[in-house]
This record gives structure tokens, C-alpha cells and sequence, in this order.
């Protein structure tokens, strides 16, 4: 049935219903009623919208040219396979359209939430206030932020912080190279890649460190890349102390003090 080949298309493209309402121009709930079969026959102007965006005109459908529509544009690089997108794919994407390119794999992000975003704040502050005391002079930045870690046209990362203490590998359109230190907050939908995926891939670029912050599980893994043993992994709690090894322990972050400020979701 025609909601269901929608639905598998979007989650083909890793697309979001939100997401696809941004490309499409066709309303959240509209597509709702669509991809559950609510409406079985959708406007024709409203499904070639969709089918312009999942399909990128593969459908048969011949769609009139606009130049100036973000989602005719959009639309050409989904007609790629997942392992084929470049870096020109990936800045072609609209400017609200959260994204990250690994391997030629285009990645849709979602929306973050309130305790994500509280989460970055807090880790944020309390390694640039280090920085700031001690007069250091790496440069701490939050997602989004680009990543061109591997130096090559098919990945381009947006780790939630970012530690770069080589004023060479920064540009003007971001970071050239791997940042000394990553952190990466999970979420239900990143948490298979900030676990498996990334691991590989910070360590291979020569990330030095990479934190995962889990708040749903009140954890932290910590990797450090740079021992003989590497990778060196440490595991903590919410109620701990956790040493930054890129400054050699000298910085810790007290993540008991800040479950006490965050906010508490339940």
C-alpha cells in the first residue's frame, strides 16, 4: 500500500517526520495522517511534494522545475545510496536540517532535548572556566559545529563539545582534523552510534579523548587514545568525580553536583 512504501522510503533516508515536513513544505500532521493510512488518497500536490523529497523524481512522476525551492534541491542527492554522499551533498542540505555525514552515510539528527541541551551547558561552563583560570589556550565549542574529521570529502561530524587545542586545524567553516577532546551526549537515537561508530572513528582520526554521557543510564565511558594500551576505558557514575586526561587530571568534572542542578524530568 502507498503508506507503506512511503514509510519504508523514509526510514531508508533516516528521515524524520519532522525533517521530512521541512523538505516537503507539508505539515506534520498532514504527513501523520498519510504515513499511517489515515488518508488514503492524498492530494496530488501534497504527494508529489513527499515523493519529491524520498524519491527525487524516481517515482515516475515528472515535477515542473523551480530554482529558487530549497526541497527541488534537496531532493537530487536522495537519489544517492546510503555509502555515496559527499561533502557537496552535505552542504546542499537546508540550513534548519541537523545532519552528519559518516563514510558517505548521510545521518539525520533529531531535535535535542531540554536535558541534552542542559547537559552541554554544564560541561561547557566547567571546562572553559578551567581554561579561563589556568589562561590556557584551547578553544571549547558546542554543536553544531562542523567536523571534518578524517580530512576527506565523506565524513563531516558535529560532536556536542569539541576541544581543539591546534589553532591550525580551525577554519572558517569549522574544524579541519580530529579535536583533542569529544564529548557526546546520548539520546535514544544516537546511542547505537555514540557507543559503537564513533569510537572507531574519533580514534581512528586521532582524537586524543572521547567521553560518552549517557543521562538516561547516569553513566560516563571514558576513552583515552593516547596509552600503549589504547584504547583505555574508564567507567563512572553521576555520583563521581571524572578526570579530564587531556589535562592530566588537573580538571575534573563533578557530575554529582550536576545532576543537584539539572533539571529533573520525572
Amino acid at each position: 500500500m502507498l503508506y507503506e512504501k512511503l514509510n519504508e522510503r523514509k526510514k531508508e533516508l533516516g528521515l524524520t517526520t519532522e525533517q521530512l515536513s521541512q523538505l516537503s513544505g507539508v505539515p506534520v500532521g498532514t504527513l501523520n495522517k498519510i504515513l499511517s493510512g489515515e488518508t488514503r488518497s492524498p492530494r496530488y500536490d501534497t504527494l508529489r511534494e513527499i515523493e519529491r523529497v524520498l524519491y527525487g523524481g524516481e517515482s515516475g512522476t515528472q515535477y515542473e522545475a523551480d530554482a529558487d525551492c530549497v526541497k527541488e534541491e534537496a531532493a537530487v542527492y536522495f537519489t544517492k545510496k546510503q555509502g555515496e554522499y559527499t561533502l557537496e551533498d552535505y552542504r546542499r542540505l537546508p540550513d534548519d536540517v541537523r545532519a552528519e555525514l559518516i563514510d558517505g552515510e548521510l545521518i539525520f539528527l533529531e531535535a535535542p532535548s531540554f536535558t541534552h541541551q542542559e547537559m552541554i551547558t554544564e560541561l561547557l561552563v566547567e571546562i572553559k572556566m578551567f581554561i579561563r583560570s589556568h589562561k590556557g589556550t584551547c578553544r571549547v565549542l558546542p554543536s553544531p559545529l562542523d567536523v571534518q574529521l578524517d580530512c576527506d570529502d565523506r565524513t563531516m561530524v558535529q560532536p556536542d563539545i569539541a576541544l581543539i587545542c591546534r589553532d591550525e586545524r580551525i577554519t572558517k567553516k569549522g574544524i579541519y582534523g580530529a579535536p583533542d577532546f569529544c564529548i557526546e551526549i546520548v539520546s535514544d537515537s544516537s546511542r547505537k552510534r555514540d557507543y559503537g561508530l564513533k569510537v572507531q572513528k574519533y580514534m581512528n582520526a586521532g582524537v586524543r579523548e572521547y567521553w560518552i554521557v549517557d543521562p538516561k543510564r547516569e553513566k560516563i565511558v571514558c576513552y583515552w587514545f593516547e596509552g600503549e594500551d589504547a584504547p583505555e576505558i574508564m567507567m563512572y557514575t553521576f555520583r563521581d568525580q571524572v578526570p579530564v586526561r587531556v589535562y592530566e587530571g588537573e580538571l575534573e568534572i563533578d557530575f554529582a553536583g550536576i545532576k543537584e542542578r539539572m533539571w529533573d524530568e520525572e
